[in-house]
């Protein structure tokens, strides 16, 4: 039991530095967004994630993952692709901070889903912790509230919502994912689906604008982008997705520093003490009762 404890805590500790680096990735794509639009990074960025993750998977010659694998493969990047639209379109009109803790309802979804799906036993600290976390996103609500709020920013937080919704989903199927393949091949093909949609919609949105002097962001973006999943799919296939989604609620501390350091978004009282709420659930769950995982070979 001893084991399955530091294995599972290190599995937590993984997702939450994915957490830190796609928290940076949404600083750099907030910027890339605002500077060149968000079909042209859309496009560049999965080009770049392509590249990327090919050179680290293609030259191992591995096997071509069976069909039932390849449909998760597929159906988390198609769920991806709407996913990061949504967000990424949402965060170019909305304070980084702020959607950031719009799409905390997705941890909370996710418990449910895995529930359902995967079958996995909510403990009492996961409950809680959510709980305590999700108290924190309410009061930096309330705060916005008191804010005057444009009608890009409303648009703009019904976007990050619908994105939330799809990664509820994603947490999901990034558990199953984690058991039935290794990082690098979920890296690829996530990759490869996601440049496929965008492949399959360029009629319909026109040729990207070029990239200029920002293709140096773009590959930045892309190189955390496949770091954070990398991280991800180690965490996922060693810790149940109910215990490891709270670690997204860390994401909010990055998005305020984020957001204050690059952006000169301000940072509200209320803010922070939604920030302590959102920590504080972290680490409740954190400590919560660690079940095994299933026994897995995985890289």
């Amino acid at each position: 039991m001893n084991r399955v404890a530091q294995q599972t805590g290190q599995a937590f500790a993984v997702a939450l530095g994915a957490v830190a680096l796609l928290s940076l990735m949404d600083a750099v794509m907030k910027h890339l967004v605002i500077a060149i639009g968000i079909i042209a990074v859309s496009i560049w960025r999965s080009l770049a994630n392509l590249g990327l993750s090919g050179a680290l998977y293609l030259p191992r010659r591995l096997p071509w993952p069976d069909r039932t694998t390849l449909k998760i493969h597929i159906a988390r990047g198609v769920l991806g692709t709407v996913m990061a639209f949504l967000f990424f379109w949402g965060i170019g009109r909305v304070p980084l901070a702020q959607a950031i803790a719009l799409t905390f309802i997705a941890p909370l979804i996710a418990l449910v889903l895995a529930s359902v799906f995967l079958k996995e036993q909510i403990g009492r600290r996961s409950i809680g912790g959510s709980i305590a976390a999700f108290a924190g996103v309410l009061v930096i609500m309330l705060g916005q509230a008191h804010a005057q709020l444009g009608p890009q920013v409303l648009l703009g937080s019904a976007a990050i919502i619908g994105s939330a919704l799809c990664y509820a989903a994603n947490i999901v199927i990034m558990r199953r994912q984690a058991l039935a393949a290794r990082p690098l091949e979920i890296n690829f093909f996530n990759a490869l689906t996601v440049m496929a949609c965008w492949i399959l919609v360029l009629p319909f949105v026109g040729a990207p604008a070029s990239a200029g002097w920002q293709w140096a962001w773009i590959a930045f973006a892309a190189v955390l982008s496949t770091c954070g999943t990398l991280l991800y799919s180690w965490a996922y296939a060693r810790g149940e997705a109910s215990y490891l989604s709270v670690t997204e609620y860390s994401a909010f501390i990055w998005a305020s520093a984020l957001g204050w350091l690059v952006f000169r978004e301000p940072v509200s009282p209320t803010t922070l003490v939604g920030a302590l709420l959102i920590v504080g659930g972290c680490l409740v769950t954190a400590r919560g009762r660690i079940a095994a995982p299933p026994e897995i070979e995985v890289a």
